[in-house]
């Protein structure tokens, strides 16, 4: 269970006010994969920050009852002048799970050989995705975050991605953001459309993205 209590969010921009999220109070259905949909700009990896917890609502709280994961594809969710290595040493330690059984793990998903024992200012941004998102996937959690992270690679690691993640949705939840309106209807089976600061709630997947597209014409 994720319940947003009276969430709000906006940034200063030229002097003025921009609100992002509007007064939000929503319980998100449980045991459920959820779409993230909405125009760009709209908010979508902002609310996946504040419910990952590595950015701050200006009003509200996020309350869950279950482990939820940092947000998989968000570049700060990697310390740029620690290495991969380092950085999954260091996420282990937090979470506490077994640091060199995820450092195994990550090494092997990420396919970036020597560089994983450099500093991650050094990766290209597709490098970082493919790090953030074997660290994520090499920890058991109740809800992933996910921003756009199975786009990473070339199609073969695209298909190993979407395996591994699959795997970790047969015993987990997710919420994903994602322009592939097929990764969504691989991986979700119901919506949330991010409008206006104000999120839509629907239980049937196919009504969210109609949803969303009219929004987008």
């Amino acid at each position: 269970m994720i319940r947003f209590e009276n969430i709000c969010k906006g940034f200063w921009v030229r002097g003025e006010y921009q609100p992002v999220i509007r007064e939000l109070d929503l319980t998100l259905p449980s045991g459920k994969s959820l779409a993230l949909l909405g125009r760009n700009g709209a908010g979508k990896s902002t609310l996946l920050n504040i419910v990952a917890g590595t950015l701050r609502p200006d009003t509200g709280q996020v309350v869950s009852d279950g482990s939820i994961s940092f947000t998989v594809g968000y570049a700060g969710s990697v310390h740029g002048d620690m290495t991969g290595a380092q950085n999954t040493r260091f996420v282990a330690r937090i979470y506490g799970v077994d640091s060199d059984e995820l450092i195994e793990f990550v090494e092997d998903f990420a396919e970036i050989g020597k560089h994983f024992h450099m500093p991650v200012r050094t990766y290209s941004a597709g490098m970082r995705s493919r790090l953030a998102f074997g660290i994520s996937m090499g920890i058991r959690f109740d809800t992933y975050l996910i921003d756009e992270a199975t786009a990473a690679g070339d199609a073969r690691f695209r298909k190993k991605s979407q395996e591994v993640f699959r795997a970790r949705m047969s015993e987990a939840s997710a919420i994903m953001v994602s322009h592939s309106m097929a990764d969504i209807r691989n991986f979700c089976d119901a919506g949330l459309v991010l409008h206006h600061g104000e999120i839509e709630v629907f239980d049937d997947l196919e009504a969210a993205i109609r949803r969303h597209q009219a929004i987008l014409a």
